[in-house]
């Protein structure tokens, strides 16, 4: 009895040591790892010092070839130590192994319409003079960046785009960019700045004759409710005004005022809007205002930031 008893004993000692090794070296290994790691950062940082900065001021056309070679490797050698910093000197060796880069990330690919003029710009800067100059547009449509009432009013909502204060939309010269007596003008509201918007169009010389709904639905065809500051939001709301003393022959019962569609991406807005308007309209010149790569149409000039 005592023999196995010993026996017993010895096995348990001989796991636990077992056990035990591979935790030691483990830890061996990570001191190891640490140790390198201090080492490269040491490194980088020696390097870093070592580079001289670029001369970003530095004017390229007095340099003759050599000189301007032996500034591209010193650019070359920044970049370098800057993907080391970063990690993508990994990515690079990755890639030399035969990974693609398509299997490391998502690559989305947008192509601007082939007769569409997008141009990007702050609206607050843009020339619009010399745009009227050179166009004058049936339609103009116009989504606002509003600002909101608050600084928290859509509880859980964050905006992914700027806002405005109402002067900057109030200065953009609408009038200038149709003819006296004729033209259409969209405008999408929110709900705390309906009146304003209603004001704006009155001092630019249109009255309201039309405003159409957009009630949003799920990808299941439900309605698509979101947040509000009173009521859950539904649906949007898109004022719809004429030039004062316009005289134009326009097709009108085009359309419902009620467009029933997919919400889509955050203050996208639907395609149904831009049907109705060449409907009413047809081969008319229009012009979208605030306009966003996803809204880019033929036919259409579109102006914005995004």
């Amino acid at each position: 009895m005592p023999a196995q008893k010993k026996s017993k004993t010895s096995t348990d000692a001989s796991r636990k040591l077992k056990t035990t090794a591979p935790t030691a070296a483990s830890a061996k290994g990570k001191e190891e790892d640490l140790t390198q790691s201090v080492a490269l950062s040491e490194t980088r940082l020696s390097a870093s010092a070592e580079l001289e900065p670029v001369d970003l001021d530095a004017d390229l056309t007095k340099l003759d070839l050599a000189a301007c070679r032996v500034e591209l490797e010193h650019v070359q050698r920044h970049i370098a130590l800057l993907e080391q910093e970063l990690g993508l000197d990994a990515i690079s060796s990755l890639t030399k192994n035969g990974e693609k880069l398509d299997d490391l990330y998502e690559i989305e690919s947008f192509e601007v319409p082939k007769h569409c003029v997008p141009i990007r710009t702050d609206v607050r800067s843009f020339d619009w003079k010399k745009l009227a100059s050179a166009a004058q547009f049936d339609v103009i449509t116009m989504d606002p960046p509003w600002q909101l009432a608050s600084a928290t009013p859509t509880r859980g909502v964050a905006l992914g785009y700027s806002q405005l204060p109402n002067r900057d939309i109030q200065d953009i010269p609408i009038p200038l960019l149709q003819q006296e007596g004729a033209g259409f003008l969209f405008i999408w509201v929110i709900n705390s700045r309906y009146a304003f918007a209603l004001e704006m169009m009155e001092n630019w010389g249109y009255e309201l004759v039309d405003d159409i709904a957009w009630v949003k639905s799920t990808v299941n065809r439900r309605l698509a409710k979101g947040h509000g500051y009173y009521l859950q939001h539904a649906k949007e709301t898109c004022l719809v005004g004429r030039r004062k003393g316009s005289t134009a022959v326009v097709h009108g019962d085009i359309g419902s005022d009620v467009i029933f569609a997919q919400r889509r991406g955050q203050s996208q807005k639907p395609e149904e809007i831009y049907h109705l308007v060449e409907k009413l309209v047809p081969n008319g010149r229009y012009l979208e205002i605030f306009s966003r790569r996803n809204n880019l149409r033929n036919y259409w000039v579109s102006i914005g930031m995004e």
